[in-house]
């Protein structure tokens, strides 16, 4: 019974053993199945890197040449292109040759002119000398325009004076307003009266100093351009003098047909209207 009893319990360690090394052989060989597995897979990886790598260098090494023979294709146009403006250039050298010629022909006639130098040089200090004295008579000239067109914007300031004082009021329009206007027409006379004298006092002025006549028709002519324009200025303002005075006239009238519309009788305004004399009349 003992001999049996131990027979079975060895038999039941026996088969545990058995399994137990069964056992550990799968696990061992699930391991080597999964490290060979692994390693398959690395080195899978690893080719393709590689491969990938010579693949990207052999691209850009086709790349490299094609980019080389289109550089070298561009350096051939260029240097054909280079030839034939090679060509060009002989071609319009060889043109030049007789402009070259003809300049130099110019060259030599000039040269000539230059020993006329000096006579011209002496004829231009002169002429200066005459430009400066003429400039001076300009300067005189101009500093009694401005003097003239001081008083002219005077003139102008009373003027403007007196038609502002207009819009103020009817009364004291009416009272000043032909008075001012005729003020106004005696000195724009008077400014006439000197423009005549200062054209006598310049012609006399001319007359004595002599001048190049080319200055002197300079001078005159800007002289007359600064005259026309204050005359034609004088002429706008005797326009809108006469303008003015036609306006204070037509508004008496206004007014006095106003009264007789409304009934009322000239004389009981105590005061007599007075009407402004039109320029030229």
């Amino acid at each position: 019974e003992i001999e049996a009893k131990y027979t079975k319990k060895m038999q039941v360690l026996r088969d545990e053993l058995d399994l137990r090394r069964k056992t550990e052989i799968y696990e061992v060989e699930e391991r080597k199945n999964s490290h060979i597995s692994e390693l398959m897979r690395n080195h899978e990886k690893a080719f393709n890197d590689i491969k990938n790598y010579y693949n990207d260098i052999t691209l850009k090494n086709l790349a490299l040449i094609s980019l080389l023979k289109e550089q070298i294709e561009e350096m051939k146009k260029k240097e054909n292109h280079l030839e034939k403006e090679k060509a060009d250039v002989l071609l319009q050298n060889k043109q030049l040759k007789e402009p070259l010629q003809q300049a130099q022909e110019q060259v030599f006639e000039l040269q000539k002119k230059l020993a006329h130098y000096d006579k011209d040089k002496e004829a231009l200090t002169n002429t200066k000398a005459r430009l400066r004295v003429t400039q001076k008579e300009l300067k005189d000239l101009q500093w009694e325009h401005e003097v003239l067109e001081q008083r002219f914007s005077k003139v102008q300031a009373e003027r403007d004076e007196l038609y502002q004082k207009f819009t103020k009021a009817i009364n004291e329009v009416q009272q000043k307003t032909g008075f001012k206007n005729l003020l106004l027409e005696r000195k724009l006379k008077g400014l006439l009266s000197v423009l005549e004298k200062k054209e006598v006092e310049l012609s006399e002025v001319f007359a004595a100093s002599n001048l190049d006549p080319g200055a002197l028709s300079l001078v005159s002519h800007k002289l007359e351009d600064v005259l026309n324009s204050k005359n034609t200025t004088i002429k706008d303002l005797q326009f809108q003098l006469a303008r003015v005075c036609k306006a204070h006239n037509d508004m008496l009238q206004t007014f006095e047909a106003k009264l007789t519309a409304f009934g009322i009788p000239l004389d009981n305004l105590g005061f007599k209207p007075l009407a402004s004399p039109v320029l030229g009349q």
